[in-house]
């Protein structure tokens, strides 16, 4: 078989700057450099704001020690904490801009200049402000998090309109190139754009609307008139080690990303580690258990979260049972058998939202829209709905009684749905481990386009948490629950 032509051959000396392979797309060093600079300033107006307005004239003072004004010592606990972000790569250009990794690493960082800090001043006889520890570090830490967020923002909006964005050619066999191409339609949000794909033998003329560029042969030449600046390998018979290795040589000759792509699928990136064995790039894949003490850290969260969220929604709760029952007669709450965790049936609580007597009616609907052998029952345009229901259910007013369910144990704040009885009896190909861990009040496919997802990816999102189940993405996905609540868009019904 043919290797690919060496790089002078198949690259044109020049082409536009969007395009130009040569230039290799650096979008992840310049978004990099922005956060070094958001992480500076955030920093040093933390510090500054505590030295005057709690320390304005004090001084630090040690045995043996000179007296110094306690903006030195702000001013080395500051560089030490930019040295810390840098050391824990809070910044690696293959983490920034989405997952939960870089945000660790964040708090990882701090947390070790915490504990770095305590050391010294403890060493030293230090009398340093407890202040810095309890209010300073903590506070420089939340507006941290709170820039990285906003960042991302920014990034988002910048590859909504092309910018800011991988452009990848994946070449393979065409059935892992189109497993390739819709895993990355279905995440946007990491910044890849399919541009083309190549195959062995150069055909089809398209996989999944994406073109076929050519074969494996002319694969620079077809990545230069694509204006990619990725490769993305997906696998082939036909790539033997060898072959792989002189495609990857011509790759790094250009100055482009090299990725691979092994068949593993909705695995979260702290499940994965690489380990090199006799130089092959070994994956192995950690299988998350919610046992021990992982499951009493989610208990105990949700005891504390849920008894804080009812009293704070108490208000709300109230105006609600109000509504319903101005609205006409009829029971406020609404309870239903659900199935829970290992299949064990509980009477979930909502707020009614729709006429008396609706669930006489679902059978009727559902087999009228066609969709009675689906594991979840949505209704389009459900008929049974109330005016004060439709509004509830749109800012999910109706869920706020769940509350009760998540302290009595039957639910958690986040986890998939639990779903009625004829639904579960649907289940196959795995969807049955839904059932490895509590229903929750929202879930992944919930803060991820609700009733506008299909059967299929509402499973695979919830299959997504119970396998990469992790205490950061729980409080990730609280945070998008509460801006979906407040700004609902079309998709809530």
């Amino acid at each position: 078989m043919s290797l690919p032509p060496s790089p002078s051959e198949d690259v044109p000396d020049h082409v536009g700057e969007r395009e130009n392979p040569r230039r290799h797309s650096t979008w992840t060093q310049r978004y990099a450099g922005r956060l070094i600079y958001g992480d500076i300033a955030i920093v040093a107006v933390t510090l500054v704001t505590f030295a005057l307005v709690f320390v304005p004239n004090a001084h630090l003072s040690w045995p043996g020690g000179p007296d110094l004004p306690y903006a030195i010592p702000l001013g080395i606990i500051g560089i030490l904490w930019l040295l810390c972000l840098d050391g824990f790569e809070s910044r690696d250009r293959h983490i920034v801009g989405d997952g939960v990794l870089e945000y660790r690493r964040v708090m990882s960082a701090t947390g070790f200049l915490f504990a770095l800090v305590i050391s010294i001043a403890f060493f030293f006889r230090i009398e340093i402000s407890r202040l810095i520890f309890v209010l300073a570090i903590p506070v420089g830490l939340l507006f941290l998090l709170l820039g990285r967020w906003g960042w991302r923002q920014w990034l988002r909006k910048r590859q909504s309109r092309g910018a800011y964005v991988y452009r990848a050619v994946v070449v393979g066999e065409r059935a892992k190139v189109a497993h390739v191409v819709r895993a990355m339609r279905r995440a946007r949000e990491y910044g890849y754009v399919i541009t083309g794909a190549i195959t062995p033998n150069g055909m089809p003329e398209t996989i999944d609307d994406v073109p076929v560029l050519g074969n494996l042969q002319n694969t620079m030449k077809a990545m230069a008139t694509a204006g990619a600046d990725t490769l993305i390998l997906a696998g082939s018979d036909e790539l033997d080690p060898a072959t792989m290795r002189r495609l990857g040589w011509s790759v790094a000759d250009h100055n482009m990303n090299w990725v691979v792509a092994p068949a593993l699928t909705d695995v979260a990136g702290p499940r994965i580690h690489a380990r090199p064995v006799a130089g092959l790039p070994l994956v192995h894949v950690d299988f998350p258990r919610l046992e021990g003490y992982r499951r009493v850290v989610k208990r105990t969260f949700d005891i504390v979260g849920g008894g804080l969220a009812l009293i704070l929604v108490s208000p709300i709760l109230f105006y609600a049972a109000y509504r319903i029952r101005r609205e006409g007669p009829g029971p406020i709450l609404y309870c239903q058998d659900r199935v829970g965790r290992h299949g064990t049936t509980f009477s979930m609580l909502k707020f009614r939202s729709m006429v008396v007597g609706a669930d006489d009616q679902l059978k009727g609907l559902l087999d009228l829209q066609g969709t009675h052998d689906r594991p979840f029952h949505k209704i389009n345009d459900d008929p049974r709905i109330t005016k004060s229901g439709a509004f509830m259910r749109r800012h999910s007013i109706d869920e706020l009684p769940q509350l009760i369910n998540v302290l009595r144990g039957e639910m958690s704040l986040v986890g998939p749905r639990p779903q009625r009885s004829d639904e579960v009896k649907l289940y196959n190909n795995g969807t049955e481990r839904r059932l490895l861990v509590k229903p929750g009040m929202s879930g992944l496919w919930q803060v991820s386009g609700r009733s506008s997802l299909s059967a299929e990816d509402s499973i695979r999102l919830d299959l997504y948490y119970v396998e990469n189940w992790s205490f950061a993405q729980d409080i990730q996905i609280l945070f998008r629950t509460f801006k979906a609540v407040l700004r609902p868009g079309t998709t809530a019904h």
